[in-house]
């Protein structure tokens, strides 16, 4: 099983998750996705683009006082994360 760092739907580093992590049917913690991605099993927001992912964490990281060509940086990985390569 792989350790990830990040959350591979939005990019956030998991060690930020101030839940802790996404949580799977059974309760246990999620080892690849953070609780604003993935609750019970399910993505929060199933039927999100990877470009509404990427305008959605640019303006959260704007939120916390960065600025947007930082964001922008921030974001461009966020297609190449699993869920986004999964052929969902």
């Amino acid at each position: 099983m792989s350790i990830y760092k990040n959350c591979q739907s939005c990019g956030m580093p998991l060690a930020k998750d101030e839940l802790g992590g996404g949580t799977e049917k059974d309760g246990t913690k999620s080892t690849k996705y953070c609780s604003h991605c993935y609750e019970n099993g399910e993505f929060t927001l199933p039927n999100i683009t990877v470009e509404e992912m990427k305008d959605r964490v640019k303006e959260k990281i704007v939120e916390f006082g960065m600025p947007k060509f930082i964001a922008g940086m921030f974001t461009r990985n966020i297609p190449k994360l699993e869920r986004w390569n999964q052929g969902k």
